[in-house]
């Protein structure tokens, strides 16, 4: 069979560019509008948050640059040691010293004054970890409940280092990317129902014997019942979604950001522009989110396709994470699901997590451009990959 020569170029996803960039500037935009006035209470200055916000995007977008010039098939070979070390990373934040502690919680390590948190590290890994797996015992994933299980236990043990911190909600998102990612591999439906319900069940396990995750569920169901104590934050992000009404009181008009929202800025931007933009707005927003998914698949499928198994999988696992992740903050906020601590990736303001989410996305691109490098060096391919 004749070889062809590759182009050497980097092929660009343009609709998967677009859709990331209108996020980041809807996403800066509602975080400058959310916390002008928390700036001037913490810092005296308005512009406080905004410049550092944009800092953690340029910041995010450098290491993504650098993220780029990496082939798959290294970070095929690291998948492994990556998630091994974010592991460590997990237990050295719960040693007292170390970890930073916001809001009773453990989940930061400070470096160089910029906060990462730990768990968006593991959730990238993560994602890597179950492609690498997957691409070296695909057939044996297929045929035997124990090539299912093996790499569960790993993402069990990083689950219960994240309850220690505790981060109940990025531990239901690994364990949702790893029987994800998992059932696409071809895992037998009984084996994943099985999976599933064991899951469920340690999940509701959690929530029972733990009165502050109960106490969240119950002000869930019934947000008016305690509307001044634990029913406190859902409420006011409803208010916030009626306020809004059609097209929203206007950019910078929201006042349920005032100091009446509990972190407006990171966790429940999504109320704010909910209030500020309207039913308009949300539909936008989810909307972008809808096109990124659907594009993260369409990528995967086309690295499926071009026989690049590690990348398909990378490309599968990242729309899995950043979906998941996208549905429960959005559920957060319309209230129909409990409250849990997770951002609305490439817009809640964050530095570690920016630049985490930042580099994902440069995996997603560096997938798209080897796929579409593989159909351009064959006439037929070029004209498949440029109809995708």
């Amino acid at each position: 069979m004749k070889k062809h020569p590759a182009t050497g170029r980097f092929h660009v996803d343009i609709q998967l560019s677009l859709v990331c960039i209108s996020l980041l500037i809807v996403g800066y935009v509602m975080v400058t509008s959310a916390s002008l006035h928390l700036g001037m209470k913490m810092a005296g200055s308005m512009s406080y948050y905004p410049l550092r916000q944009l800092v953690h995007i340029s910041l995010g977008l450098l290491f993504a640059g650098f993220t780029l010039k990496v082939p798959m098939q290294r970070w095929e070979q690291l998948s492994s040691v990556l998630f091994v070390a974010s592991l460590l990373l997990l237990v050295v934040v719960l040693v007292p010293g170390l970890g930073v502690r916001v809001n009773g919680s453990v989940r930061w390590l400070s470096v160089g004054g910029l906060r990462i948190q730990v768990s968006e590290v593991t959730k990238a890994c993560a994602v890597l970890f179950m492609s690498g797996y997957i691409t070296r015992h695909y057939e044996h994933i297929q045929k035997s409940a124990f090539g299912v299980v093996k790499p569960l236990l790993l993402f069990f043990a990083a689950s219960v280092l994240l309850l220690l911190e505790p981060d109940f909600g990025s531990a239901v998102v690994i364990l949702i990317i790893a029987l994800g990612t998992l059932f696409l591999a071809g895992a037998r439906m009984g084996q994943f129902s099985i999976l599933m319900s064991v899951v469920a069940g340690l999940g509701a396990l959690m929530v029972s014997m733990s009165p502050y995750r109960l106490r969240r569920v119950t002000s869930f169901l019934d947000p008016w019942a305690d509307p001044l104590n634990t029913g406190f934050q859902l409420a006011q992000a409803l208010i916030s979604f009626g306020r809004g009404e059609w097209f929203g009181v206007g950019l910078g008009g929201g006042i349920q950001k005032l100091f009446y929202l509990p972190e407006a800025h990171t966790d429940f931007l999504f109320s704010v522009i909910a209030e500020e933009l309207g039913l308009f707005g949300v539909i936008i927003v989810v909307g972008l989110f809808s096109l990124f998914i659907w594009r993260a698949f369409v990528i995967a499928q086309m690295a499926e396709a071009a026989g690049q198994k590690f990348s398909a999988y990378t490309a599968y696992g990242l729309g899995i994470w950043f979906g998941f992740q996208t549905f429960v903050n959005i559920g957060v906020n319309m209230g129909i699901l409990p409250t849990k601590g997770l951002t609305l990736p490439l817009m809640s303001y964050g530095g570690g997590s920016m630049i985490v989410m930042c580099m994902s996305i440069a995996l997603l691109f560096r997938v798209y451009s080897e796929a579409a490098e593989h159909y351009a060096c064959t006439p037929k391919g070029k004209k498949q990959w440029r109809s995708a």
